[in-house]
Order: structure tokens, then sequence, then C-alpha cells
């Protein structure tokens, strides 16, 4: 799977899974923007790359940031062709204790966010005529919860729906769109999970951005362009597994 010429834009590239998609991407000889609303830590990213990257500082709740991000990415390359909307916030509290304001700063990130990117780069795509990809991270909350998590919930859920109404609008375009549902991805303290993290999960281990990376990868290779507005759980078999107390 090569992606040497090819333009990537990957958001919430500061760290964790975009930051991991986005090296994987470098690492396969694309070029990368990497946006984060931390500019730091998306410079970081930037600089570990082994290939060409541009690092990009924007708020996906702010509609004319996302604009002005796509067009700085579209600018410094002169093409986009694969978009992984990886940008995400959460905040899980009662939710007689969740503000409103709180509640819209999550959808407007999540939900609103993917919306206008994936709009964005979609325009740039189809003027190009060459086509392209989309992959959306939702989450396995799209389709199964714990308590306090209904804001979070509802923007995956969300991009799981929004994820095939694109594949269908964008069909005439040749973009495809799809979603990736991810089940537990330890970010920060791998070495430090236990044992029970590891066995309840049917294949043995807690997840990696790697897992992930790896999936966007294959998602957006040209060979696999018959994988359209689908969603693709990656959790190590935890949504399949009955769970009953004994």
């Amino acid at each position: 799977m090569e992606f040497s010429g090819k333009v990537v834009v990957v958001t919430g590239a500061g760290n964790g899974i975009g930051k991991a998609v986005a090296l994987q991407y470098a690492a396969k000889g694309a070029k990368v923007a990497a946006v984060d609303m931390d500019l730091e830590a998306v410079e970081q990213t930037v600089q570990e790359m082994a290939g060409e990257g541009l690092a990009l500082q924007a708020d996906m709740r702010q509609h004319t940031q996302v604009t002005d991000f796509m067009k700085q990415a579209f600018d410094h390359f002169g093409q986009i062709d694969i978009l992984i909307n990886n940008a995400g916030i959460s905040a899980f509290k009662n939710m007689f204790e969740l503000a409103v304001e709180e509640w819209d700063s999550i959808i407007n990130t999540n939900l609103r966010g993917t919306f206008l990117a994936s709009r964005e780069a979609a325009g740039y795509m189809k003027h190009s005529g060459k086509g392209g990809s989309i992959v959306n991270i939702a989450s396995t909350r799209a389709t199964m919860s714990e308590p306090d998590t209904e804001a979070y919930a509802a923007t995956k859920g969300g991009i799981v729906a929004l994820t095939h109404a694109l594949s269908m609008s964008l069909q005439d375009d040749y973009i495809t769109v799809n979603s990736i549902s991810p089940g537990w991805i330890e970010t920060k303290e791998y070495d430090s999970l236990r044992p029970v993290d590891h066995d309840q999960h049917p294949s043995k281990r807690v997840g990696t951005p790697s897992d992930i990376a790896r999936a966007c990868v294959f998602l957006t290779s040209a060979e696999n362009n018959f994988i359209n507005g689908e969603n693709i759980v990656i959790d190590g078999g935890m949504t399949r597994k009955m769970i009953y107390e004994h």
C-alpha cells in the first residue's frame, strides 16, 4: 500500500490515534497535513514524520477555521487526496449536570466538525477529478454505552450515519467514505494496564493507536475502493462478546 504522491489531512493529529495515523501515512510516503488545536503538539507530530509534513492549528467548532486549514493544506501541497476525521472531545458527566454549552461543544467538535471538514475536503477532491477517500473515526459507543456518555455517544452515532450519507452523496465524484469504530484504544500508559484489561478482550489485548492507523491505510488504498459507506469495528472482539454475571 503505497501513498507516494498522495496528500493526507489528519485532524486531531497532536496525540493518540491521530498522531499514529499521521505518522503511518508519512511512513508510507504520503505528504501529511496534521491539524490540532494544540499547535505545539502537532508541530511535534510533524517533526517525527519520515517525510514532508505541515502543522496546522484549528478549532473544529469554528466553521471559518475548518475552511481556512483545508485551504492552507491545499495551497501548500496543491491537492488533497485523503481526509481522516479524527478530532474529538468528550465530557463524561451526569446528564443532569452536563451544561448545554458542554453539549454544544462536543456536538460541534465531533459531529459538525466532521461534516464541515468532509465538505471542504470533498470540494477539493471533486475539482481535481481524481476522486479521493474520507475516513471518519467513530466509536463502539455509537452502539453501546456506559452511564454518563450521552453527548459523546450521540456524536459517534451521528458520525456513523453521516458516513453512509456522505458515501451516497459523493459517489459520482469517486470519493469513498467509511468510518472506523475503535473500542478500547490505550493512548497513554499501555504498560500500566492490568492482565484483566487485556484478558477481557477476545483478542487478549487492549488496542493501540497503530491498530487504527493501519485500518485507515487499508480503507484509503486505491485497491480497496469497493469498501464504501461502511463502519468497521476494531475492538478486539468486545462488541461480539455476550457478558453475563455468573
